[in-house]
């Protein structure tokens, strides 16, 4: 009978697909503080902690005879009793109802019971799901959500993995859902020039990101004052609830360009009115950069004195060591752009020019001391009066020897008197000479020889290919002779003639004409057969 019993109780479970993971109806048979016995017609009655059944509240609702769904995780274990599980049930039965939920795209209500990192848990039916915090709201902004912790909130699923027990949900797409509508209104209805509120929903570097409630829009950094901004934390704070201007509207790319300084008058209309160029005026350093300092002259309204523009003789030096930030200055409108919204100023032009002084005070050939303030390649940098400095230029150093050996002579620190050759105002230079201290020997020797009188000179440079002569009339006087022009000679006796000339060779020669721009004497030689 027991063998019978056995293949009638196998052959029953084999019908009805009875098996270890499947859901199994039972009976309560009795209800105790920690156990409820339930019977679903298998070996045995299966003894289930009274906890499975309990509700949120921690109550057991069920009573004897109640028929309910139970999870068979055993036949028979070892000692001829069979397990079953509400819990598990109950959790089968969640799965079923989420995926009928996800397929069917419908809402589910949910608990948020906690809060982690990227956003929340939340309690749907005893399984856990997700919410992300950029999923819980429309307006994606910093704003505290602990207020709805332990309420219950409708949901849609995005994302179910049952193998990997892993649920994402959105209170978004519900939202969106409601306002869909509202939105495609609310976008036919905005214009250009139209005003509008909006939360500011973030900042960047180049500008504030604006929820208008159906759209984002951009407020650049540009468009927030007429004034300069470094950076949109300056003039809005994100949750700021602002009115601002639409700007532009792209429909087809649903882009929204805003504007708050349009809100208010332009202070650049008329400003060549109200600050004509050449005007002195007070301003604020506002900001400081390598390149001048910018000053406001009015709310709105900055300019920039440039490095060059701030000091006569600071010429090369940050515009930090001259002002400071918040000091209050005097200037003077050197240029306006109205189109592009530029002021140039300038500070040192609130002060007496030392170039203008120098230029009044000495007159050009004045002999003047200074003190050696750098030696370059070029030439000497002398420091003069007012803190001005005048440059010896290498070629005006000597008469006689090179710029480059004499220079060699000079040190700095070490007082030096000069000729003022030239003073350029505008360009503020100021050209002086050593060598002017001394005669021109060139002028000198000219006094003396006359152009067209006979000389004679020693060959110290020949120019073979070009059949040229450098010819020294007198210690550093020289003149050229270009053998190639010469009439006297014909043709035929040119190459002879030069072939023939020897370094330190004595030449008879006849002033032609002095180019006083390149201080050249141009030579030519005396035949004495045909007294030229």
């Amino acid at each position: 009978m027991k063998e019978s019993f056995s293949q009638l109780f196998e052959e029953f479970l084999k019908k009805h697909e009875i098996r270890p993971g499947s859901i199994v109806c039972g009976t309560v048979l009795s209800i105790n503080k920690n156990i409820v016995l339930v019977d679903a017609g298998l070996k045995s009655e299966s003894l289930i902690p009274s906890e499975q059944f309990q509700n949120d509240k921690g109550e057991i609702k069920i009573k004897i005879n109640d028929k309910i769904d139970v999870f068979l995780e055993q036949i028979e274990d070892g000692f001829g009793e069979t397990i079953l599980s509400r819990e598990k049930a109950k959790r089968y039965e969640s799965w079923l109802f989420l995926k009928k939920a996800y397929e069917e795209k419908s809402t589910v209500l949910g608990i948020i019971n906690g809060k982690v990192k990227g956003g929340f848990t939340i309690d749907i039916n005893g399984i856990p799901a997700f919410l992300p915090g950029s999923l819980i709201d429309i307006r994606q902004i910093q704003k505290d959500f602990s207020c709805l912790e332990g309420q219950e909130i409708e949901l849609k699923i995005i994302k179910l993995d049952q193998k990997r027990n892993n649920i994402v949900v959105s209170r978004r797409a519900v939202v969106d859902i409601d306002n869909e509508q509202e939105r495609n209104q609310a976008l036919e209805n905005l214009k250009e020039g139209m005003k509008i509120k909006g939360i500011i929903k973030n900042l960047t570097n180049y500008g504030a990101f604006i929820d208008l409630g159906f759209i984002d829009g951009l407020l650049h950094i540009t468009d927030m004052a007429w004034k300069r901004v470094k950076h949109p934390s300056e003039i809005v704070s994100i949750g700021d609830e602002i009115l601002v201007k639409v700007l532009k509207f792209d429909k087809e790319k649903t882009r929204v360009s805003l504007g708050l300084k349009q809100l208010g008058r332009d202070p650049w209309v008329s400003i060549t009115d109200r600050y004509p160029v050449g005007m002195k005026l007070t301003g604020k350093v506002t900001n400081l950069t390598d390149y001048g300092c910018f000053v406001e002259i009015e709310d709105g309204i900055e300019g920039l004195v440039h490095v060059s523009e701030m000091d006569w003789k600071n010429k090369n030096v940050h515009p930090s060591k001259i002002v400071n930030i918040n000091d209050v200055i005097n200037i003077k409108i050197l240029d306006i752009d109205e189109q592009r919204h530029r002021i140039s100023l300038g500070m040192k032009q609130c002060t007496k020019n030392p170039w203008k002084i120098f230029s009044n005070t000495y007159k050009k050939n004045d002999h003047i001391k200074g003190i050696i303030k750098s030696i370059t390649d070029f030439g000497i940098f002398v420091e003069l009066e007012h803190g001005i400095d005048g440059l010896v230029h290498i070629s005006d150093i000597s008469w006689k020897n090179s710029g480059k050996e004499i220079i060699k002579q000079y040190k700095q620190g070490n007082e030096i008197e000069t000729v003022l050759l030239q003073v350029d105002i505008n360009r503020e230079r100021i050209s002086l000479g050593v060598k002017q201290l001394t005669e021109d020997p060139i002028n000198s020797y000219l006094l003396l020889n006359k152009i067209g009188s006979i000389v004679q000179g020693e060959i110290i440079f020949i120019n073979k290919e070009k059949k040229q002569i450098i010819v020294l009339l007198e210690d550093c006087v020289k003149g050229y002779l270009n053998c190639s022009n010469e009439d006297l000679l014909s043709s035929q006796n040119i190459e002879k003639t030069f072939s023939s000339f020897k370094k330190k060779d004595v030449l008879k020669v006849k002033l032609i004409n002095f180019d006083s721009k390149n201080r050249i004497i141009n030579l030519s030689l005396f035949n004495e057969e045909k007294k030229i």
